[in-house]
């Protein structure tokens, strides 16, 4: 399911636009599909403990699992106490993948750039992405730099390297240059019965740990594509405790062991 309205949403859920319409690099028109934006779910005022994270679905890039891979996920993240921005990027077959990294670099830049507002912290601004949301982390850290100080639309002064970065059945592939000993923390998870993820986690967990980075990996020895927050899943219910842990010891939410 795709959400693609620029209304506000009930309770404490609104929308960010990513650029003003009609602005958006590679756009190819001024419609609902040409201009990205981030829906913000909060936590209760009294919860919030100044994460942020960038929840970007699956959806093979033709559409968006906005439910299970979109607001269940931001609704466990406020459970936590972080804020949770869902991202509406652009897809196929108008956009391709220049298009996709750009939204997912510049979702990251506009939440940094909101921080004083909000009351996050700049330096705990992490990114999820699933399925195709996934593929795109990797291009995402990638392609990220320190911001233009001298730019003049202030969102664009912000970095747009995540501060971790988790990768849900959907590890990306290795990009000619990408240096890993640079990367933020990754965590990655997928079920063996998806075989290509599960062995791209793998894999991708190896190459980072090799290279110094911190890395993560769980695979289930059972389970299949596309189980989303993992509610009512036998089998893969306790995912997001796991990465709960993961962003405690990373100290991107309170609660971590030293």
């Amino acid at each position: 399911m795709l959400l693609l309205t620029g209304t506000l949403l009930a309770g404490e859920n609104y929308n960010i636009p990513l650029w003003e319409p009609g602005k958006a690099p590679l756009a190819k028109g001024n419609a609902p599909l040409d201009n990205p934006f981030l829906t913000v779910f909060q936590p209760p005022e009294g919860k919030r403990n100044g994460g942020a994270v960038v929840i970007a679905p699956g959806g093979s890039n033709i559409m968006l699992m906005y439910g299970t891979e979109g607001m269940d996920v931001a609704e466990r993240y406020n459970e936590w106490g972080v804020t949770a921005f869902v991202l509406t990027y652009r897809l196929s077959p108008r956009y391709g993948d220049d298009a996709r990294v750009a939204d997912g670099k510049r979702a990251i830049q506009m939440v940094r750039a909101k921080a004083a507002e909000m009351k996050l912290d700049p330096k705990r601004i992490g990114y999820i992405g699933f399925s195709a949301g996934g593929n795109m982390g990797r291009p995402v850290v990638n392609g990220s730099g320190p911001g233009d100080p001298q730019a003049a639309d202030p969102v664009e002064r912000m970095s747009s390297r995540p501060d971790y970065l988790a990768l849900v059945y959907g590890p990306g592939r290795a990009l000619p240059g990408e240096v890993l000993r640079n990367y933020p923390p990754v965590f990655l998870i997928a079920a063996a019965g998806d075989t290509g993820p599960a062995l791209g986690s793998a894999q991708f967990f190896m190459d980072l740990t090799k290279a110094g980075a911190t890395a993560e990996v769980h695979l289930y020895q059972k389970g299949h594509h596309g189980f989303g927050e993992g509610s009512g899943n036998a089998i893969l219910s306790d995912w997001m405790g796991r990465l709960e842990h993961f962003l405690k010891q990373g100290n991107f939410i309170p609660g971590g062991k030293q």
